[in-house]
């Protein structure tokens, strides 16, 4: 079996949940942290028995010691370390939101495609076997009518936020908000399930930093609504539902979805409608939430395909794109945006 030398780049507790779950598949071998400073990537090392350290991507890209390169920094930095990551030969997985804004994602892609190796945004949802199942699932609906999405999720730095205090998650030269940050789990399975929608009415609320701190999106697809929440500053406990003429989908939660049912629409007997019991569709876990994605990666670099079928370029594009427009309706305008 091949193995496949990761490189990875930014040190935060998201890196630390990938890495478990990438070393869930054999093929995954983690060769090298590229952070900041040297006590930082040491620390790091240590922690996950990795065997170089670098305090510049360019060094750690510009030789034999990675095949792949896993981006975790601040949003700002994606399209700029991904592009230098791809000229020297590697492949991407990049966090999700693939980068600042629809003009950054269009020249990641195009480096993806000149230098001949895959780049995939890492949105972990729709590679899972639960949504799997939502989409095998989706025909028994029938006649889509609405999709409604919530993720709120209070953030500890938002305390430090009204202290005074601007930590990163609130930082507009980072290219980050509520959307980039949490909105996107809410956008991203809808393009998976529906595409692009015709039309686009964001509100929310912004912080005197300049970014979104929650927002509520509303879509028109043909024949089709849908709306999404999204929130930093509150919690939500609503689920995910996919409204159809024969039933529903309700998934529990859209970051990590544990749970999937489906409900038959009521059937009608001698005038009354009489209940039909749901049907649960989860798929028992085998592996951690974060292995799908890493392997759905590893099969592109394994088979020479530059793009997922399901986090496809496109989808990354549709994306994007809908958050540039939401953005732009809420007034959330970053320094990448004037590049």
């Amino acid at each position: 079996m091949r193995k496949i030398r990761f490189g990875v780049v930014g040190t935060n507790f998201v890196t630390d949940w990938v890495i478990a779950g990438a070393r869930q598949d054999p093929r995954f071998e983690l060769a090298a942290v590229c952070s900041r400073t040297e006590p930082r990537a040491a620390e790091f090392a240590a922690r996950h028995r990795i065997p170089h350290t670098f305090t510049s991507l360019e060094r750690m890209v510009e030789g034999d010691t990675v095949d792949a390169v896993y981006i975790a920094t601040p949003n700002s930095l994606h399209a700029t370390q991904a592009i230098l990551c791809m000229e020297h030969g590697k492949h991407v997985l990049c966090e999700k939101p693939l980068a600042s804004n629809a003009r950054e994602v269009e020249a990641m892609i195009c480096a993806s495609r000149r230098c001949g190796v895959a780049l995939m945004e890492a949105m972990k949802t729709t590679l899972t076997p639960n949504f799997r199942a939502v989409m095998t699932a989706l025909p028994r609906a029938g006649r889509i009518r609405r999709y409604f999405s919530a993720f709120c999720q209070y953030s500890s730095r938002y305390d430090k936020f009204k202290e005074g205090v601007v930590l990163n998650a609130f930082r507009p030269e980072l290219s980050n908000g509520a959307m980039m940050d949490i909105g996107v789990y809410t956008i991203y399975p809808m393009v998976v399930l529906f595409g692009r929608p015709q039309r686009i009415s964001a509100s929310g609320i912004l912080l005197s930093s300049g970014v979104d701190a929650q927002g509520t999106v509303d879509f028109e697809y043909d024949g089709m609504g849908a709306t999404v929440l999204y929130s930093k500053i509150a919690n939500s406990s609503l689920q995910t539902e996919i409204q159809g003429e024969s039933g529903n989908l309700t998934l529990d939660r859209i970051n990590c979805i544990g749970r999937v049912v489906w409900q038959p629409r009521p059937a009608a007997a001698s005038g009354r409608e009489c209940p039909v019991a749901p049907q649960e569709l989860t798929v028992p876990a085998d592996h951690d939430e974060y292995y799908h994605e890493v392997a759905e990666f590893l099969d592109l670099i394994e088979t020479g395909r530059i793009e997922s079928s399901i986090n496809s370029h496109e989808r990354s594009r549709i994306c994007i794109g809908i958050i540039d427009e939401v953005r732009r309706q809420l007034g959330v305008v970053y320094p990448a945006d004037k590049a």
